[in-house]
């Protein structure tokens, strides 16, 4: 890690976030099908709200850790009396078939490129490029990904940067450069600059 911030440093914007935030503690997930779930969850949502609703979804499956068959056995009305809305109920749903019929193989991820994880999860139905690089970020411990449709990285870029405008994608991979092969460190420190950690 030193290394890293170390790199990141050399850009004297970034240099001035680490020194106000201090050290990096990004709170990693284990690649499973619950960290999926909860970022679904999570979508669109404030934490806290979020976090009442999955702890209500994990009671009513009656799991210590959410599966497919545990999802599966719930009734769509259950699952919407958990504070799901109608859409969110489907999303989980399809990753549930997707992941018991193996046409999502979540074991094997950890071995495969960015790009083949991103083109995988975005199989299901409700599961975007978002939902994809924070599950690459937060599950797979990858350092270099550039979330560019975050909605919180952009106002921080443009805040800590002066920009007149929210950072259009192209604009943000022009800035990130300076982060590689860091950039997830980057964004995790553009978040806490906001006071908002991100959330998968």
């Amino acid at each position: 890690m030193r290394t890293a911030l170390q790199h990141l440093k050399k850009d004297p914007v970034m240099a001035k976030i680490i020194a106000r935030t201090g050290a990096f503690a990004m709170q990693y997930r284990e690649p499973s099908f619950e960290t999926l779930v909860r970022s679904i969850v999570y979508q669109q949502l404030s934490g806290r709200v979020a976090g009442v609703i999955f702890a209500r979804l994990h009671a009513a499956a009656g799991e210590e850790t959410l599966t497919p068959a545990g999802i599966m056995k719930l009734r769509p009305e259950r699952m919407r009396k958990a504070g799901l809305s109608k859409q969110k109920t489907v999303y989980i749903r399809e990753l549930a078939k997707h992941t018991r019929k193996g046409t999502v193989v979540l074991e094997t991820l950890a071995e495969q490129q960015d790009d083949f994880v991103i083109e995988h999860l975005t199989k299901v139905k409700g599961i975007g490029v978002w939902t994809a690089q924070m599950f690459l970020m937060f599950a797979l411990r990858r350092e270099d990904v550039l979330p560019v449709a975050d909605l919180a990285i952009r106002a921080a870029i443009k805040r800590a940067y002066g920009l007149e405008d929210l950072p259009k994608a192209a604009e943000m991979v022009e800035i990130a450069k300076a982060w590689k092969p860091y950039t997830s460190i980057a964004c995790w420190y553009l978040w806490r600059s906001l006071e908002n950690e991100g959330a998968l």
